[in-house]
């Protein structure tokens, strides 16, 4: 019952829209500290997530996380100087490498988590 618990709760924070805030951040403030914050807390949840749960949340969450990203999106797509901020690429071209290029360092943590978990498991 507790791995459910946690895992409803991972899946609530992934629904912050990761990507979506970052590339705004880019955009508004041209800073790429967006794109930092999405990377370490993606991770601390990914590690977080699969010391404690399932990882099948850590995918709920992701796939829920670009989702809200691309709505947020479209929301700024009415913003002339949004579109072709992102040269060469559109931003929903930009949206998709992010969320792909974000999985690699969710994914080192869920193998350090793993190997978290499995050293704790040895020595105890």
């Amino acid at each position: 019952m507790r791995k459910i618990v946690i895992g409803i709760l991972i899946v609530f924070l992934y629904c912050f829209p990761f990507v979506y805030f970052s590339m705004y951040q880019d955009f508004a403030n041209h800073s790429m500290l967006g794109y930092l914050v999405m990377i370490v807390a993606t991770s601390l949840l990914a590690f977080v997530g699969t010391l404690f749960s399932n990882p099948i949340f850590l995918v709920i969450g992701n796939i829920l996380s670009l989702i809200i990203s691309y709505y947020f999106l479209g929301e700024m797509s009415g913003n002339e100087r949004w579109g072709g901020y992102f040269k060469p690429l559109s931003p929903n071209q930009l949206l998709i490498l992010v969320s792909f290029l974000n999985l690699i360092p969710q994914l080192i943590a869920m193998k350090l988590s793993n190997s978290y978990r499995n050293k704790n498991k040895v020595a105890s």
